[in-house]
């Protein structure tokens, strides 16, 4: 059997649209993906075999975003504030329980 090189790999849609058009960075993406970054290491969360937040392009869900979405599950997020972000890493990284509030 071949196991995940990360128990949960994070991809926040990073995606900035021309012209204003709605997309994820305009919605402080970037801002959470930071956040989350910081706060995952710090909880010593981050690294082989635990979790690994990532960048990603256009996930094309721009309508519902800001938007991440968590492997190897494939549960898509959406989220607000910092508080979204700290309930998600609570429930979801550390204690494997789906946020069904955030979900898209």
């Amino acid at each position: 059997m071949n196991q995940s090189h990360f128990q949960y790999h994070v991809f926040f849609c990073l995606n900035q649209r021309e012209k204003g058009e709605d997309c994820c960075m305009n919605r402080g993406a970037e801002a959470a993906f930071d956040y989350m970054k910081k706060s995952v290491k710090k909880q010593g969360l981050a690294g082989t075999g635990k979790v690994r937040i990532n960048r990603a392009g256009c996930l094309d869900r721009c309508a519902e975003g800001p938007v991440m979405v968590i492997y190897p599950q494939a549960v898509w997020y959406t989220f607000v504030d910092n508080e979204d972000i700290d309930e998600i890493i609570e429930s979801h990284l550390q204690n494997g329980k789906v946020v069904e509030r955030l979900l898209v």
